[in-house]
């Protein structure tokens, strides 16, 4: 029988009051093995819990407990998920961590493939390794939504793409959820010459049959690093092959709308960089359920600072000492939202003309030039592109580089160690368009903003 190592017990908790205490290890609930932490959020619904804890000297105890079906137990594990993240077992021709140099830290390198983190975290799966028994647990415990990679739904073509032989059977592990009632999100890695075209209009008609279940597909090209020495042959896209997925998924948004009133297939923000064009309209994102994976980011972001550049406006209207204030500030940026960063720093200027900021662009020397996301970025890089340029009183980076919790990029440089190196201030932007102007401007602006809304760009 497993045995769950206690990690933490909450202050004024049901498991406080019983003197449970970190270092004991939790067996099972009502006679029930606990695999993981699903097992456990479900079996502690119950209104009267039999709790087996074993103490660090041995001792065995059962903990009887009479609770509210809402009330929680209070304890924390040492593994949030109680049990191994599960890895890939796939050999994807496209897969990025296939594409990292040897050297960087050894969590970078692991590759989940994972339903429990699919619930959690929005991590996409192949569902490849997946058991009858694992979907049962899905459909038992309704896990919704689960987010899938798909790739294609041509099972010859995602055997190849996934180098696993069971890839097209695989898919229809989607039928059993779909007729459970799950909801999903899904994933189509976009590799010029193999998936695009004629499969990506096969692949998006098939699926189509889901909704409105699957309630999103986002398309996005391959990364390519420039670490592909010996790995399958992939060819990046060009700005006429941009355009021609853009048209076949645009054409897919107003059939699907038409028909269940929401636009289904998503392309990311590369997409229309690359074929220089406009992104869509805020409402046809469907509420950005692809934020995540790059579908929508920016245009959120420019609706948000909208709104946050409307309030600063008015403010500076009525604040004199704001209108005259002065400072200097730097933002590094990929890329990608070079442009949209550039057009907001040049706004806020015009409303504060005393506000310098200087937005620079980082090319990814590190993975290569045709990574563009500002997340991908090395410390590295920043610091050899940044020496000897004006970076004024501070200098901003995006969350998506790094944590409060956890200050360290990529490469495991801190952003203790960009200070020394750039000889600034290092601070994060973290929040939303509000966040971004009281980060550059330095000071409260908006007392009311809420700032739940991370960027991630």
């Amino acid at each position: 029988m497993r045995k769950h190592l206690i990690s933490k017990v909450r202050e004024g908790s049901i498991a406080k009051e019983f003197d449970i205490v970190p270092g004991d290890k939790l067996t099972a609930i009502n006679g029930k093995e606990i695999l993981d932490y699903f097992d456990y959020e479900y079996y502690i619904t119950e209104d009267y819990l039999e709790m087996y804890i074993e103490k660090e000297n041995g001792e065995e105890l059962i903990l009887e407990i009479d609770k509210d079906p809402e009330e929680e137990i209070g304890l924390e594990f040492k593994t949030g998920m109680m049990d191994n993240y599960r890895s890939c077992c796939n050999k994807c021709i496209f897969c990025f961590i296939d594409q990292m140099p040897k050297g960087m830290r050894e969590s970078l390198y692991f590759k989940d493939d994972d339903s429990r983190l699919s619930f959690l975290h929005g991590n996409y799966i192949t569902l490849t390794n997946m058991s009858d028994t694992d979907i049962e647990r899905i459909i038992k415990y309704h896990m919704s939504p689960i987010y899938i990679s798909f790739q294609t739904t041509n099972p010859e073509l995602r055997c190849m793409m996934l180098g696993n032989k069971n890839a097209g059977k695989a898919l229809e592990k989607v039928d059993r959820l779909f007729r459970a009632g799950i909801e999903m999100n899904g994933q189509i890695v976009l590799c010029k010459g193999i998936n695009d075209a004629e499969e990506l209009e096969r692949s998006i008609s098939d699926l189509s049959e889901y909704a409105p279940l699957l309630r999103s597909v986002s398309v996005v090209p391959v990364g390519l690093t420039k670490f592909r020495e010996g790995l399958y042959p992939l060819e990046p896209f060009e700005k006429e092959d941009a355009k021609k997925t853009i048209d076949l998924i645009e054409g897919w948004q107003n059939k699907m709308y038409k028909k269940y009133g929401y636009h289904f297939v998503h392309a990311s923000d590369e997409f229309y960089l690359l074929a220089e064009r406009e992104l869509p309209e805020e409402e046809r994102y469907d509420g950005y359920l692809q934020y995540e994976n790059g579908v929508g980011m920016l245009r959120s972001q420019t609706e948000d600072f909208g709104e946050a550049v409307g309030i600063l406006s008015e403010r500076a209207k009525t604040d004199e000492g704001l209108k005259r204030k002065e400072r200097e500030v730097s933002i590094a940026t990929g890329l990608l939202a070079f442009e949209t960063i550039r057009s907001m720093a040049l706004r806020i200027n015009e409303i504060l003309p005393g506000i310098r900021i200087n937005v620079y662009p980082i090319k990814n020397e590190f993975f290569g030039e045709r990574i563009t996301v500002t997340g991908l970025l090395t410390g590295q890089d920043i610091i050899r592109q940044l020496k000897g340029k004006r970076l004024g009183e501070i200098l901003l980076l995006s969350e998506c580089l790094a944590r409060e919790e956890e200050p360290v990029l990529l490469d495991d440089i801190t952003l203790e160690d960009l200070e020394k190196s750039l000889q600034v201030r290092v601070d994060i932007v973290k929040s939303n368009g509000m966040d971004l102007i009281e980060k550059t401007v330095g000071e409260v602006i908006n007392e009311q903003t809420d700032r739940s809304n991370s960027w991630k760009t």
